[in-house]
């Protein structure tokens, strides 16, 4: 029986746990650092961050699932450190070129596509028929959200999050910790840490 402990019993989570199943993991185990839950749906939680660590020898596999990059990240770096078997789960529905590149801990919801020679970061979030075209760099801990649109050759930072219905134009360089606004359409290049919204994007001081 293949086993895989998710970390993050939110919304996202349960969405992870879908993926889990379709990839054929038949045990879902669930962990998370709030007090107030004991359940996610029908799967129990077993406990929080630490009983995950001294428990890694239990699974097959472990995933991430938490929507806030940064914390992301940090659970990622914690779990690598304790030589976790961090895999990546990619909706059977998704369209995934084979000269991709995707990164362990990463998640690829239904109907998104990743085109050839793109490369996809360790723990992102790559949406519901979201699109990476081909060439694109997609930095660590990146959050693309549902329906957004990258074209060619566009780099994103690490733990940049671009909202729901964006769109990047070709040959774009978004910086590190970058927020771009739902509903975004991204015409010029965007620096390190700053937020980004409208049609086209303006930097928001």
């Amino acid at each position: 029986m293949l086993t895989i402990a998710i970390l993050g019993a939110s919304g996202h989570g349960k969405v992870v746990a879908e993926i889990a199943e379709l990839c054929g993991y038949q045990k879902i185990v669930f962990f998370d650092d709030s007090k107030d839950k004991s359940k996610c749906e029908s799967w129990k939680i077993n406990g929080d961050t630490d009983k995950l660590v001294s428990s890694l020898e239990a699974f097959d596999a472990c995933i991430v699932a938490i929507g806030d990059n940064k914390i992301r990240m940090e659970k990622i770096r914690l779990l690598q450190s304790n030589n976790a078997k961090i895999t990546s789960l990619i909706h059977p529905l998704a369209s995934v070129s084979k000269y991709s590149v995707i990164q362990k801990g990463t998640v690829i919801m239904a109907n998104a596509v990743i085109n050839p020679f793109a490369t996809i970061g360790i723990s992102c979030i790559i949406n519901t028929n979201s699109t990476i075209e081909h060439d694109c760099l997609i930095g660590n801990g990146v959050h693309i959200s549902p329906n957004v649109a990258i074209a060619g050759e566009v780099s994103i930072g690490s733990e940049t999050w671009i909202g729901i219905g964006s769109s990047v134009k070709q040959n774009i360089k978004i910086g590190i910790n970058v927020m771009v606004g739902l509903g975004s359409v991204v015409i010029n290049d965007i620096p390190d840490n700053a937020k980004a919204f409208g049609v086209p994007a303006k930097i928001k001081l």
